[in-house]
């Protein structure tokens, strides 16, 4: 908390000292702010505006301020409280959206983020709760162009970053350039009870975790679009990232018996290194026809990836026999991944047109995983696993109107093969299904501020190779985490109802929701015959979840800006755990700009929840930006702090057959991050173009 009031003293000095400049002017000019909802029938569409969060911060920053999404202290986005959601980067998945890649996208960067919670056939089936679509703008200046970036923080967050830009009339040539190392300060506390048949305690651990993480990363993006003529364009890009994780780890454990006395006493040193280096090639090809709205598109994608993982632990027991132990891992883990798609999109009127469209995803993934113990290898934990994923989709898609009715009808196919092997065929799997995925969207626009939204969509989750992969590490042997390579797809049948009611100032967009999931993912806790608590994925069995939400927007003056929302749904899941709750999520933003000062905060909220063995507590955290533009508007420095009340702090417990658990953890706690943007023949509205 101290370091919180410290953030906070901070930004009210920063801010005084501009008001006190302001007071200076002898007229006080407002900017309107550009931030508003837009709403297509099957999907909203939140403008990024002047959010200050847009100077110095990432994806994620951007992403916590959109109305529907939360993103939590380790980077996992939920929508509208599901974690079960897609992202992509321009319509595409991106090797930018894995291992943590959106805290790599510069916020500035970013133009505008699509949030579709009931998506239409042209889009992946993939996504229980929906698809978020990061759209990146791209720089439209003729000539040459570039923007400069510099940031520090504190805790350790200094970055620098150049991108370039050279536009003629046959074609345009860009680049980016960006090297960040943070640090990240966390801690956790942990306490297990031990139950006998009748709930009496038998014993206890008391765990205490110091954790500080480092990540230095180097991104390079280079590319060309090139003019064949005025209606063929073709791109080609290159991307690939470094990054160097380093995280220091220090554990202690305390067992004791039933009358609370020390039975076993552990201290432990893990120092974790994992180099990853991301490779992504793009050819991109577009065509556009005399007659309005027909296009083709066709997409060419190969990503590859290779990371190292080493875990090295250094385990000292001081009761009650001394001694020292040595635990290593290490797991060397390799990726290549191809994309084909290609969409038409064919007018058949001025009120009707149909889309087609094919995609196809071939994925290979090798995970060799080594244990050694006291410089002894374990053969029994040792193996190599090798995934294979391939998923073919075509689609078609209807849409017209009539007076005040749109309508749009959509099918799209999709077939899996997905299987696993490993050296010792312990998790041999093979898999292949097709599905058909319908949808339907509705809309009625009663009159020009007013409309009414209908919407279906079959949806499919397939398992992330995190919750495939059975090697999960040995840095706390007290509490292990293993992937399930047997998982099977979640499938989701989402009804939607919303409106959208807009007056001069003021924006109100409700929404029902309701959702039935078959084959439920949720984590179960056993213990291992060492009474090691062991948390594996497994398909629960169903749910029933529907809410309500609601998102404002409110402009009292041209200067302020407020937008907030509010999201309640209660679930009703029943398989190996019956579980029947509500939770509830909602933020609050505020914008305000006077000449050349503005400042933002917002403020989270995500409300307690059961599911399964795990109960979370209430959660709530705030932020703050000021900034200052100078030199023609060429220039900006903001000083940006998150979480300034340290209150970011993930609180809960779990509960089993024989042990309850509670832990209360804090991945990061507050920080600040001054930063300076300098744009070179750009307006402050251009954006850096990044990789799709």
């Amino acid at each position: 908390m101290k370091k919180g009031v410290f953030l906070l003293t901070l930004f009210l000095g920063f801010a005084t000292w501009g008001q006190e400049k302001a007071k200076e002017l002898e007229a006080i000019t407002v900017t309107a702010q550009k931030s508003s909802i837009e709403t297509k029938m099957d999907k909203k569409i939140f403008h990024v505006g002047k959010d200050l969060v847009a100077k110095g911060g990432n994806a994620t920053d951007i992403l916590n301020n959109v109305p529907s999404v939360n993103v939590s202290a380790n980077g996992a986005v939920s929508l509208r409280g599901n974690s079960s959601v897609r992202i992509l980067i321009n319509g595409r998945p991106s090797v930018l959206t894995q291992n943590n890649g959106l805290e790599q996208i510069p916020a500035e960067t970013i133009d505008r983020i699509e949030v579709i919670t009931n998506p239409s056939a042209q889009y992946d089936a993939q996504g229980a709760s929906g698809i978020i679509n990061i759209i990146l703008k791209k720089n439209k200046s003729e000539g040459f162009s570039s923007s400069f970036t510099l940031a520090g923080g504190l805790p350790n967050n200094n970055s620098a970053g150049v991108n370039m830009n050279y536009k003629k009339e046959k074609f345009n040539l860009f680049s980016d350039f960006r090297y960040t190392r943070m640090t990240f300060l966390g801690d956790s506390e942990l306490t297990r009870t031990h139950l006998d048949a009748n709930t009496n305690p038998t014993g206890f651990l008391f765990q205490n975790i110091d954790m500080e993480r480092n990540s230095n990363r180097f991104n390079l993006y280079l590319g060309s679009d090139y003019y064949i003529n005025n209606k063929n364009t073709l791109t080609l890009s290159y991307f690939f990232r470094h990054n160097v994780t380093k995280n220091y780890v220090d554990y202690n454990f305390d067992f004791k018996n039933s009358a609370s006395s020390t039975t076993q006493l552990f201290t432990a040193q893990e120092f974790y290194k994992e180099p990853q280096k991301a490779n992504q090639i793009e050819l991109n090809y577009v065509k556009t026809f005399d007659k309005k709205g027909k296009k083709i598109t066709a997409n060419i994608q190969y990503d590859f990836w290779n990371d190292d993982e080493n875990e090295n632990i250094t385990e000292k027991e001081v009761l009650p026999t001394p001694s020292i132990k040595t635990l290593k891992s290490r797991d060397i883990e390799s990726s290549k991944d191809l994309v084909f798609q290609s969409d038409i999109t064919l007018p058949i009127n001025e009120k009707s047109g149909l889309d087609l469209g094919i995609k196809g995803e071939i994925r290979r993934i090798d995970s060799d995983y080594m244990v050694w113990d006291n410089q002894v290898q374990v053969d029994s934990l040792t193996n190599v696993l090798r995934y294979h994923e391939s998923i073919f989709g075509i689609y078609t898609q209807y849409k017209s109107e009539y007076k005040k009715f749109q309508y749009q009808l959509g099918l799209r196919a999709e077939h899996f093969n997905t299987g696993s092997t490993d050296t010792k065929n312990i998790f041999k799997t093979d898999k292949q299904y097709t599905r058909l995925f319908p949808t339907l969207h509705l809309t009625y626009n009663v009159k020009e501020n007013l409309s009414l939204q209908l919407s279906y969509s079959r949806r499919i989750d397939r398992p992330s190779f995190f919750q495939l992969n059975p090697f999960g590490g040995i840095a706390d042997r007290r509490n292990i985490r293993i992937g399930n390579p047997d998982l099977n797809p979640m499938y989701i049948d989402a009804y939607e109802m919303g409106t959208l009611i807009k007056w001069k100032s003021f924006t109100f967009n409700p929404s029902l929701y309701y959702q039935y999931t078959t084959h439920l993912f949720e984590s179960s806790f056993t213990k291992n015959p060492s009474g090691y608590v062991v948390e594996k994925p497994i398909n629960l069995g169903t749910e029933n979840r529907y809410g309500a939400e609601i998102n404002l927007t409110y402009t009292p003056t041209k200067w302020w800006f407020i937008s907030s929302d509010f999201n309640w749904f209660q679930f009703n899941q029943k398989g190996l755990f019956d579980v029947n709750d509500a939770s509830w999520t909602s933020k609050l933003n505020s914008r305000i700009r006077l000449k050349s000062w503005s400042v933002q905060n917002s403020f989270n909220i995500q409300g307690a929840r059961n599911s399964g063995q795990i109960e979370s507590k209430t959660i709530f955290w705030a932020n703050l930006s000021i900034a200052k533009e100078f030199w023609k508007e060429k220039a900006s420095l903001t000083l940006r702090g998150d979480n300034i009340f340290d209150s970011r702090v993930d609180r809960g417990s779990i509960v089993g057959s024989n042990y309850t658990t509670y832990a209360e953890r804090r991945f990061s706690g507050p920080r600040a991050t001054l930063t300076f943007v300098y744009k070179f023949n750009r307006k402050k509205t251009d954006k850096d173009r990044l990789p799709e």
